[in-house]
């Protein structure tokens, strides 16, 4: 029994490079995602500025 070796894992302190490459990533991501947010609003805002435009729709409460 006293012969026997046990092998445990060592630890390594954090990867630089895959740290930034991970938080790339993720900002990439999220990014793109606020833009798609961003560009659909727009686009639902200036569909309602064309139909006011148009006279399809309005804003003012028409009085009875």
């Amino acid at each position: 029994m006293a012969g026997h070796k046990v092998v445990h894992a060592t630890l390594k302190g954090p990867s630089v490079v895959k740290e930034l490459v991970i938080g790339l990533a993720l900002g990439l991501a999220a990014g793109g995602l606020w833009k798609m947010h961003h560009w659909n609003e727009q686009r639902k805002t200036r569909a309602f500025y064309d139909l006011l435009e148009r006279g399809e729709i309005s804003v003012v409460h028409p009085e009875e």
